[in-house]
């Protein structure tokens, strides 16, 4: 009888251990290059969502924007919300969030409070913007085509900037009005992204439960 009891505890122990045992519940975020968008650039945008977030990156195979998306109202362009739509469509298995890199312009309809489009309606019927993410949502677009620089060091630390801000809407952060924070509206202004600090405010980092 004690051997079977011995034998029975030894047998509960071992199966508690087992469940106890950690899983492995990553999340992954696929960079999704478009295009003939850099490699490299990739690459780094893949470091810093890494570095910045702590969720791990994988940098998915390139392929080319819809042409469904595509729009010549003004000037040639992409519209986001349509490519935010089409990666929502096509995620990849392992993969929890999408956040998409491209060379080519990229618009939305600006509305006001209203759901109205906001005025002068020539201007932001189709409005050329730097990136677009839903908040919260699983797919984020960004792009370099309005954030070009001749020194690349610039153009860079400004495209980490917008993919890191538009990848804060995924996780629920709204604009921040702290104007230091990385969520600030850039509010059309490149001199907006160029001021914010790589880094989230007191606040920020508060509702999303930010520890780094």
């Amino acid at each position: 009888m004690k051997y079977f009891l011995s034998i029975l505890i030894l047998f509960l122990s071992c199966s508690k251990e087992k469940s106890a045992a950690p899983t492995n519940n990553k999340t992954i975020i696929g960079i999704q290059p478009y295009g003939d968008f850099s490699k490299n650039d990739a690459q780094i945008i893949a470091n810093v969502i890494d570095s910045f977030y702590r969720f791990e990156t994988k940098i998915l195979p390139s392929k080319e924007l819809s042409k469904k998306a595509f729009i010549n109202v003004k000037s040639p362009r992409y519209r986001a919300d349509s490519i935010i739509k089409f990666q929502n469509r096509n995620f990849p298995k392992g993969v929890d969030y999408i956040l998409g890199l491209t060379n080519e312009d990229i618009s939305v309809t600006k509305t006001d409070n209203d759901g109205q489009i906001a005025k002068p309606k020539w201007k932001y019927c189709d409005f050329g913007i730097m990136g677009l993410a839903y908040k919260p949502g699983k797919s984020a677009i960004v792009s370099n085509f309005r954030i070009q620089s001749k020194n690349h060091k610039i153009e860079m630390t400004r495209l980490r900037k917008v993919a890191v801000h538009e990848f804060g809407h995924n996780l629920g952060l709204d604009h921040c009005p702290d104007k230091n924070c990385v969520m600030t509206s850039a509010a059309e202004k490149l001199s907006t992204i160029d001021h914010e600090k790589l880094a989230l405010c007191k606040n920020c980092k508060k509702i999303i439960n930010y520890k780094y």
